[in-house]
Parts: structure tokens; C-alpha cells; sequence
């Protein structure tokens, strides 16, 4: 008879993670967790605390994800220490808040875009031999990408995370990406026995 139980189910214990942006929960249920951001001071002090848990490990690698060049870099780092993947979530990313006619390119599109949409793209593409090697149907691999139910609004001024007038033109974009990325993605990757999911906070 199968077993359902919880954490039959939903164990992650002595799997590998890799979570740009964080990690706590998986570390507190037994994975060993590699987080990712270009803030070292900030991913050390995560990483010590979670450390502390002991019930898994966390190492930090520091890069920046807005260029192909920094998602190579935590690729490449990844492969030097892994020859497997189970995990990745794909949680970095920022937003943007600027009058309609006052809007940034460089940081409030060019930036905003490569960290919330192209780092996505070029970390899972980049993991992928890690996540497929001994995925089954039973035992997938998983990559999760946080969006929002800002990918679904066509209201771009007036949120709390916009401030004022502002409004999260590209921000709102990016999510809408990000979802759309993720059904490609879902399409592309699930016959190697790795499934992709968003999840969109509101």
C-alpha cells in the first residue's frame, strides 16, 4: 500500500536545493540548501543561522543573477559541488515603482527584466543535466518560480508597493512573463521528469 503520510509525501530530507534568494524551509526539514544573491553580507548571515538548525546544511554563493554571466557563474559553482539537483527555486527579483512618464530604462526595465525573467531562464537551463540525472516519474525533480498575482493585473499604478502615483509597469510585466516562461518551461523539461511550477503570492 502507498504511503501518505505528510512527510512521506512531501520529505525533502537529503535532497539538494538550490534557492536563490533563500531557503529556511527546506534546510529546517533536512535538505542541503545553496542560496544565491549578490548581497554576501546578507547570505552570510543567513546561511549561519540556518547552519544552526542542523537538521540540514546551507552554503551561500555570491553573484549577481541580472546578467548571464552571474547565472553562469552559480551554474558552474553548483556543478563543481553537485552532480545532482532536486530542487531549484527561482525567487530573486526586485520591483520598480516611477511615474508613467518619469519611467527608468535602466534599472526600472533593463535591470528589473534580467533578474525576474532572464535569470529564471539561464539558471534553470543551466541546472538542467543536474535536475534531470535519476528523475523518475515517481521521483521527480521540481524548480518553483516565485511570481505574483501582479502577472495577472492590468492595474499597474496605486499598490502599496508602488508608493504614491507610481505605478510597476515593469514589474507586473515580469510576472506575466514569469508565468508564461513557466508553462514553456513545464512543456519542455516534463518529459525529462522535472516539473515546473509558479507560485503567485497577492
Amino acid at each position: 500500500m502507498s504511503d501518505f503520510t505528510i512527510p512521506s509525501l512531501f520529505n525533502v530530507k537529503g535532497k539538494i536545493a538550490v534557492v536563490t534568494g533563500g531557503g529556511s524551509a527546506f534546510v529546517q526539514n533536512g535538505a542541503k540548501v545553496y542560496i544565491a544573491s549578490r548581497k554576501e553580507k546578507q547570505l552570510k548571515e543567513v546561511s549561519e543561522q540556518l547552519n544552526k538548525i542542523r537538521l540540514g546544511s546551507c552554503e551561500y554563493i555570491t553573484t549577481d543573477l541580472s546578467s548571464k554571466a552571474g547565472c553562469d557563474k552559480l551554474v558552474e559553482n553548483i556543478k563543481a559541488k553537485e552532480s545532482k539537483v532536486h530542487i531549484l527555486v527561482n525567487n530573486s527579483g526586485m520591483s520598480w515603482g516611477a511615474p508613467f512618464d518619469n519611467f527608468p530604462e535602466r534599472e526600472g526595465w533593463d535591470r528589473l527584466l534580467s533578474l525576474n525573467v532572464k535569470s529564471i531562464f539561464y539558471v534553470t537551463a543551466g541546472l538542467t543535466p543536474l535536475l534531470a540525472k535519476d528523475s523518475t516519474n515517481h521521483d521527480p525533480a521540481r524548480v518553483i518560480n516565485i511570481s505574483s498575482i501582479a502577472g495577472f493585473s492590468a492595474n499597474a499604478s496605486g499598490s502599496r508597493l508602488a508608493g504614491g502615483d507610481n505605478g510597476l509597469w515593469s514589474y507586473n510585466t515580469s510576472k506575466a512573463a514569469v508565468n508564461h516562461l513557466t508553462s514553456q518551461l513545464a512543456v519542455t523539461l516534463g518529459p525529462q521528469f522535472i516539473t515546473v511550477n509558479a507560485i503567485c503570492p497577492g
